[in-house]
């Protein structure tokens, strides 16, 4: 899973800088900044307030839109997102009972494809070059391509991708001072949150805390460079610490197999496919920040007055739990995405990458199952400044045969030119592979605690957004198909009239040498556009013959 947190080099944390590579801090733009409409009030968002006052202006009634959010899980007890969760109607729940038999026992809201039946839950995981890498060692390890075709080759080619990504990314003087600095900053930690008298804590509450125990010094000096780095003073102390202990998973799989950690709890048989009634019904598991942050981008609820607002009005949020901290495996990826589209979602948001799919196939095959019922997948386009038309990032709209799948949207983060610049110094970007950007920096939504709200950042924030979008154009507009709600939405953007930095560079170049679109979602332009076009939903035909089924019926219960 791409992190939203950006650690700086460990070299730079050593010497204790407080700003990530010399940057001037910024003012924080106001929350909820990436709603609002560029032309009134400065900042590069994306006009929901207008596109609703168009939709107004139509006369035209909303209808409910379902969308999956599949993520790490998703606080069902937030007051701005539990009256607006996906109700499974043929679920009677807590009895127990899968009354709906679909395999799942007591799916109320959603599933967990990452839990076990009793009630345990995978937490963290290893990354999927580590998993490849250790998979095919023995049997490449000292070969040569001498010889090679075809599969072989190509499975050979991906064993030297994965080697280099676990040996020859680790330098070992890094991987030395991260050995030494867990376990200080954990015993910091702990000091840290003796005197605060709490158990998690950001940037916020300690920037004016003056310590009184000496050891909890260095911990409060690590949380506020990361804050100051990532223009975040929200991220928790647990949050660092779970990426840093990933970090040492990460070094530690350079010579030894990462642990099973998710074959322990879920117990199914990975390698078959057919194998899918497992996982359980906790859609929080303790690890609910992301989903929970990007649901709340989507639909909080926009007329209660309380913290965060979301784009679409009208809309119910099923949660699926199948992102550990650490890298998704593509048979629960696969899989969450065929529950969503048989439970009605319309939208899919999917806030995760990784750099290698060794079941690729499973999950081609949900994208083509989901784009033959009618559902359009949004997708993040990752965290790592990188190019998607010279590099990996899966799952990706590209199949394994070369075809592409027409109902995906990849998505770049953009940012406000008075705080960092048009784009996101992290996002991934690709002329060919990344279809939009949208705001992704500094994002306030909801968080775990029932009450609780609070800025991220990152691609993940981004793709929630435009799922929101889309769901917005389906309430108006249901007999849309994907393919016409992602044309709507790509040829509504807005190109920005300034040159923008290639993400991780000062390079300047136009926004459509980086994105296929070339511009910036915009809600107000993408719903118009959509109301221009002519539906072409092939279950709309099904829908009508329903229809007219149930008149019938009813005429002859009338007339008998």
């Amino acid at each position: 899973m791409n992190k939203n947190l950006r650690l700086l080099p460990l070299a730079l944390l050593m010497a204790g800088s407080v700003l990530a590579q010399g940057t001037a801090k910024k003012s924080a733009p106001p929350n909820m900044w990436h709603l609002m409409d560029p032309a009134t009030s400065g900042y590069a968002g994306v006009s929901v307030d207008k596109a609703y006052d168009f939709l107004k202006a139509t006369g035209k009634k909303s209808s409910t839109v379902i969308v999956a959010v599949i993520d790490s899980g998703i606080d069902t007890t937030h007051e701005d997102l539990k009256p607006i969760l996906w109700v499974n109607p043929k679920e009677i729940p807590g009895n127990g009972i899968d009354d709906d038999k679909n395999g799942y026992v007591d799916d109320v809201h959603g599933w967990n494809f990452i839990g076990g039946k009793d009630g345990r839950n995978v937490k963290e995981d290893s990354y999927e070059a580590a998993r490849v890498y250790h998979m095919l060692k023995s049997k490449w390890e000292g070969k040569t391509a001498t010889g090679l075709a075809g599969a072989e080759l190509k499975e050979y080619n991906t064993y030297l991708r994965a080697k280099e990504k676990v040996v020859g990314e680790i330098d070992p003087l890094e991987a030395q001072q991260l050995a030494s600095m867990v376990p200080a900053l954990l015993k910091s930690d702990k000091a840290l949150r003796a005197e605060l008298g709490k158990e998690e804590y950001n940037g916020n509450d300690i920037k004016n805390l003056v310590v009184k125990n000496k050891d909890a010094q260095e911990m409060k000096d690590f949380l506020l460079r990361i804050s100051n780095a990532n223009e975040s003073f929200e991220i928790t102390n647990q949050q660092i610490l779970e990426q840093l202990e990933g970090e040492l998973r990460k070094v530690e799989t350079v010579t030894q197999a990462p642990p099973t950690y998710r074959a322990d709890i879920t117990k199914d048989n990975y390698n078959d496919f057919a194998d899918r009634f497992y996982g359980n019904n906790d859609l929080m598991a303790e690890t609910s920040l992301h989903g929970t942050h990007c649901a709340g981008i989507i639909a909080a609820i926009r007329d209660n007055n309380k913290g965060a607002v979301g784009v679409a009005d009208n809309v119910r949020i099923m949660a699926i739990r199948a992102v550990p901290d650490g890298d998704e495996h593509d048979k629960d990826i696969a899989l969450a995405i065929r529950y969503a589209v048989d439970n009605g979602a319309k939208v899919i948001s999917m806030s995760f990458g990784k750099d290698f799919s060794p079941e690729k196939q499973w999950v081609d095959d949900a994208f083509k199952y989901a784009a033959s019922k009618g559902v359009l997948l949004v997708h993040a386009a990752g965290n790592d400044s990188k190019d998607l038309d010279k590099e990996y990032n899966f799952p990706n709209a590209v199949f394994e045969d070369g075809k592409r799948a027409t109902n995906v949207i990849t998505v770049g983060a953009s940012g406000d030119m008075k705080n960092g610049g048009l784009t996101a110094r992290f996002s991934n970007y690709g002329k060919n592979e990344v279809d939009v950007f949208a705001p992704g920096v500094g994002i306030y939504s909801t968080l775990p605690g029932g009450d609780t709200y609070g800025n991220l950042q990152g691609t993940s924030m981004a793709c929630p957004l435009v799922a929101g979008v889309a769901a917005l154009i389906l309430e108006y507009y249901p007999s849309l198909s994907p393919e016409q709600v992602k044309m709507a939405i790509e040829k509504s953007t807005v190109a920005p009239k300034e040159m923008v930095n290639i993400p991780g560079t000062t390079t300047k170049v136009n926004l459509s040498d980086i994105s296929r679109s070339g511009g910036i979602v915009n809600a107000e332009a993408a719903v118009k556009y959509a109301s221009t076009l002519v539906g072409e939903r092939k279950v709309d035909k099904v829908m009508k013959q329903e229809k007219k089924k149930k008149k019938k019926f009813f005429l002859c219960r009338w007339f008998s």
